[in-house]
């Protein structure tokens, strides 16, 4: 059976663990590097899922009254 992909809220969750870890300087070097690429999986995941997200909002509102805009109000 096929592996359930984790939810955004999941990744960015886990994310925001691995950065947590990472700040304290506590961590041998190895097992830091290890957490260091998984959270650059796991954010390049999160960029997908936004973009895809985002996508998914401008073909619905390419018919709408508004287009999508980004956190700054300019049209993305």
């Amino acid at each position: 059976m096929k592996k359930k992909e984790p939810t955004f809220e999941e990744r960015l969750a886990r994310l925001q663990a691995i950065v947590a870890t990472l700040e304290t300087g506590e961590s041998p070097l190895e097992e830091s590097v290890t957490l260091y690429k998984e959270g650059l999986a796991h954010a390049a995941a999160c960029r997908r899922q936004l973009e895809k997200a985002r996508h998914d909002i401008r073909l619905c509102t390419e018919k709408g009254t508004e287009p999508f805009a980004g956190r700054d109000g300019e049209e993305e």
